[in-house]
């Protein structure tokens, strides 16, 4: 890690100052509200020019923000800076043309980042968590062992309470427990963490960041200027190498976490124990007891890793190990995320709808022992074979559905011969029921069936969470 020495940034001067917000929806509309109160001339464009944009449009006009619909391609005359909603791609003509005469861009994150501590409000440290998978339930478990240590606190960003809404509020806060995507990180450039994770990292949104170094570099700027902490994950060396190459605040760590026994500057596992070797006095022979794996809900093995990541990020900023093992039992996970939906007939059924990639499936399938597998969707250009080789041994059966199931059923019998298949030729919604139904076929007492898609839900359902809810439905059907 380089080290450097980072300053706060200045108070704006928004009177007067033309701003084009590019996006309207979660994070453009405040984003426009927040600078046409301070005094700028705000323009907002956006491409879509439905119903939904019209409602909104007529919102903030009526406050007098001018509002361009269907034209999102068009630099408005005069702009000196760009606020854009995180999910507009850098190659967007509006950008181009932005570029060229030397206009800078900003996301909703940087806005945040300038406007905290202004207007007399106190400048509440963020503590950040990136990765592929991982992020929300780490975030929300980080602000949960935060609250139980009496501090206060939200989990923000790309989750729950917008990044703006909660700098510019009026709830005073000690700390931000702050999830960025990589979209986001990518319009901060000027973020500074208290301290920061990288969970993992895996091929994802390569067709918004146009490679995986791209990709792996936005996800490391969250590094940028860390002042405590950067953890990283031991079994992922790509992100330790993002902390190697992080120009950081001078007396920064890098703390890493492991699911094995930790060693100095670590936090761990042993007999059962998550343990911290990294915030105790002579980490080389000391080691601190925070919590039991069974405080862990649930205990598998990549959630274990979330819960030490936040630990990692609490204890930088000088949480006591009570507090994690109060904050880890409090925890309750999100609907969708390796969820016990109910046992039938000796079987366990789970709910993991929320791994719409094979890295959050990978880590799915890691959690039990013999699987039934229900998986299939939008493949996103995704390859299944790495992940159907690392899990074979563990599958009983496969039951595929969605648009790309081929893909997966071709992994299967290159790298999985003897485990059956089923392949169910419907896109419906309907599928779901019989899905279940042929899964039930295939298990024995013992066995788990698990809903772990690896896919997007969007060829069938409209999200995830609609996908899981008709898999909970199935399973209550066959229960019942």
């Amino acid at each position: 890690m380089g080290s450097r020495k980072v300053t706060s940034s200045e108070p704006l001067d928004w009177q007067g100052k033309r701003v084009t917000v590019a996006g309207l929806g979660v994070s453009g509309i405040p984003a426009a509200k927040a600078l046409h109160a301070r005094g700028a001339v705000v323009t907002v464009v956006n491409d879509g020019d439905d119903a939904r944009a019209r409602e909104q449009a007529a919102e903030l006009e009526a406050l007098g923000i001018t509002v361009r619909l269907g034209d999102g391609a068009t630099l408005p005359e005069g702009t000196e800076l760009i606020v854009t909603a995180p999910g507009w791609k850098p190659d967007k003509p509006l950008f181009t043309a932005a570029r060229e005469v030397g206009v800078d861009i900003w996301g909703d994150v940087e806005l945040a980042w300038r406007l905290r501590g202004q207007d007399g409000r106190k400048a509440a440290p963020w503590l950040a968590i990136t990765g592929t998978n991982g992020k929300t339930t780490t975030t929300q478990m980080l602000a949960s062992i935060l609250k139980a240590a009496g501090l206060r606190t939200a989990a923000v960003g790309n989750i729950g309470v917008s990044l703006l809404d909660a700098v510019l509020g009026d709830e005073p806060y000690d700390v931000l427990a702050v999830e960025l995507s990589s979209y986001q990180l990518h319009w901060a450039p000027s973020l500074c963490a208290h301290s920061a994770a990288v969970l993992n990292l895996a091929p994802d949104h390569l067709d918004w960041h146009g490679s995986m170094e791209a990709y792996a570099a936005d996800k490391g700027r969250v590094y940028e200027g860390n002042r405590i902490a950067c953890v990283y994950n031991v079994a992922d060396k790509a992100t330790e190498d993002l902390v190697r190459e992080a120009d950081v605040e001078e007396g920064c760590r890098a703390i890493g976490f492991t699911l094995g026994a930790p060693g100095p500057s670590q936090l761990g596992v042993v007999d059962g124990i998550l343990v911290d070797r990294a915030f105790v006095e002579n980490r080389q022979k000391n080691a601190q007891e925070l919590a039991e794996v069974s405080d862990v809900d649930p205990p598998a093995p990549h959630n274990i890793a979330n819960a030490l990541a936040a630990a990692a990020l609490a204890r930088a900023f000088g949480v006591p190990p009570n507090a994690v093992r109060d904050g880890l039992r409090a925890f309750t996970p999100d609907a969708h995320r390796i969820a016990h939906v109910a046992d039938v007939d000796g079987v366990a059924y789970v709910d993991d709808s929320k791994a719409t990639n094979t890295h959050a499936a990978e880590a799915s399938l890691a959690a039990y022992e013999s699987i039934v597998w229900i998986a299939g969707g939008l493949a996103k250009g995704a390859s299944f074979d790495e992940l159907v080789a690392k899990s074979a041994k563990r599958l009983r059966g496969a039951v595929l559905i969605g648009a790309d199931r081929a893909l997966i059923r071709e992994a299967l019998a290159r790298h999985a011969p003897e485990v059956p298949v089923v392949d169910l030729d419907r896109t419906d919604t309907g599928a779901m029921l019989q899905a279940v139904t042929e899964a039930k076929r295939l298990a024995r007492p013992g066995d788990t069936v698990l809903l772990a898609p690896a896919c997007a839900s969007m060829d069938m359902f409209t999200n995830y969470n609609k996908r899981g809810d008709a898999f909970a439905e199935a399973v209550r059907e066959l229960g019942s």
